[in-house]
């Protein structure tokens, strides 16, 4: 469970990075190559897709960042809460992701959903 928690942490780092070659970076070591990312909004495979995703997430949400929930884990699959606000505010965005980890340790996939969203 500690290598899980541990990915869930550096997945949500990697959301908060706002410079781009250490963010991609970030995506290179954790991602798998075909790593797939689905959430009400977005159904997107590969690395470039991602650094792309979070790039206009964070373009949308300039100076928010995410905080990680508890994290729920078991063989290669875990489950967590994220919040997403002003750091020490309230959060706007409330979200729960469920991620599968691939054979080497990498993220193959992660299902989010939005639990609360602004205007919602």
């Amino acid at each position: 469970m500690s290598n899980l928690q541990q990915l869930a942490e550096r997945y949500i780092a990697t959301w908060n990075e706002t410079d781009q070659p250490a963010r991609r970076k970030l995506i290179d070591e954790l991602w798998a190559e075909d790593g797939r990312y689905t959430d009400p909004l977005v159904d997107i495979t590969g690395r470039d897709a991602l650094d792309a995703t979070i790039g206009a997430v964070q373009s949308q949400f300039p100076g928010l960042v995410f905080t990680l929930g508890p994290v729920d884990a078991h063989h290669h699959l875990a489950r967590f809460t994220w919040l997403l606000g002003p750091a020490g505010g309230e959060e706007l965005v409330i979200g729960f992701d469920v991620m599968a980890v691939d054979g080497e340790g990498r993220i193959a996939s992660v299902l989010g959903f939005l639990d609360k969203v602004p205007g919602a």
